[in-house]
């Protein structure tokens, strides 16, 4: 049996992580088993997973398996992008170049702030009274 061909990335958006395999193929996209455009609701999200492969125009030479846990769907979408890059980098290190330019190499670090003690939310306070 022959070996089975892939590159593997890992993004990360917020609390979501999306484990993504790129296997030589005809563009077919598996997400958590679902179809992606059943995965993938809104156009803005499929425009976001999807343009990693856009940009290096091999869209259709890729099957796109992925499995993604945690954080909202539009934080998957992103995470989902983030490891088509970093597999792309995987399957040719040339492209490293044109994906940092667009910055689709870096991972947005940006978190949800914590709730403080003594405080209603992460900056808002409770109401305070004089008397």
């Amino acid at each position: 049996m022959a070996d089975l061909v892939q590159y593997y990335g890992t993004g990360r958006r917020k609390t979501a992580i999306a484990r993504v395999f790129l296997r030589p193929g005809t563009g077919e996209w598996k997400v958590n088993g679902k179809a992606f455009e059943e995965y993938f609701v809104t156009e803005q999200q499929r425009v976001a997973a999807k343009r990693t492969l856009v940009l290096v125009e091999m869209t259709g030479s890729f099957d796109v398996v992925t499995t993604v846990k945690s954080g909202g769907v539009a934080a998957q979408a992103d995470a989902v992008k983030l490891g088509i890059a970093r597999a792309l980098i995987e399957f040719n290190p040339e492209l490293r170049k044109t994906l940092k330019a667009e910055g689709l190499l870096t991972r947005d670090s940006r978190m949800k702030e914590r709730k403080k003690y003594g405080q209603k939310g992460a900056r808002a306070r409770f109401q305070f009274s004089k008397r």
